[in-house]
């Protein structure tokens, strides 16, 4: 399984906010690059990166940021082992022209949530041009899809839509759980347990991850990959452990 410590990003800063709440936002870093080089230090060479702005606002306004956290994790893991690192974004990414901008920029995989719920047609068009460089962000709430950086309920269940999106040819699906995301509550492992019974696609789990015991839990049912935040600037879940666990499965 696959680790994907997380940067969110909010005024060019990481930040962490309380189950999708932007009132209740903590400041980790006034610089997220150097978080990413800590990151490709304990081991970690996917970082999953979120603008909190552009997913309630439609657009990129920590573009910069975003590209510098590439930049400082290529360059670690350069040095570290001749390796690059993969970083994917999410937030505010509705069209065309913002995908093209951030993997023409070397960014690894762009994340549709929005969008993918709004516009069923721009997401079968980028899964064609782009193939596995796009993944599908369903963020769930009392069992609902959420949308506009978790401030609004769409009409689809959790199950309905990823069944849709397995149909379109996305390859990825990263689902959080808000109830759980920030809140140091453990993983929803029920979760991902069916959605990992009923689909066959790469499931990355999110929200909650509070401890090693989440992690290796979440290997052992098979998913992907697992996306660890609040957990990590705590100090609750120690990355190069978490990387070695998931690692092991």
């Amino acid at each position: 399984m696959i680790i994907y410590p997380a940067i969110d990003l909010y005024d060019g800063k990481a930040v962490r906010l309380f189950k999708g709440d932007y009132a209740q936002m903590t400041v980790y870093s006034d610089c997220p690059p150097e978080i990413a080089e800590a990151f490709i230090k304990a081991g970690a060479r996917r970082i999953h990166t979120v603008d909190l702005e552009g997913a309630k606002e439609g657009s990129t306004p920590n573009f910069d940021t975003v590209i510098a956290i590439k930049k400082a994790a290529d360059e670690e893991a350069a040095n570290a082992d001749g390796s690059s690192a993969f970083v994917e974004i999410g937030g505010g990414i509705r069209d065309d022209e913002t995908v093209a901008k951030y993997l023409d920029a070397g960014i690894d995989r762009v994340i549709l949530g929005t969008a993918a719920v709004s516009d069923p047609a721009f997401l079968e068009c980028c899964v064609s041009r782009y193939g596995e460089r796009i993944a599908v962000g369903i963020d769930v709430r009392d069992g609902f899809v959420a949308v506009k950086g978790w401030t609004e309920l769409s009409q689809y269940r959790l199950e309905e839509f990823a069944r849709m999106m397995q149909d379109t040819g996305v390859k990825t699906i990263i689902c959080t759980d808000i109830s759980r995301d920030g809140a140091m509550r453990g993983t929803n492992r029920e979760l991902y347990r069916q959605l990992s019974e009923s689909l066959d696609i790469d499931i990355v789990a999110s929200g909650g991850v509070s401890n090693i015991e989440d992690v290796e839990a979440l290997a052992a049912l098979g998913i992907h990959g697992a996306i660890i935040g609040k957990a990590y600037y705590t100090g609750a879940i120690d990355l190069a452990e978490a990387v070695e666990k998931g690692a092991a499965k």
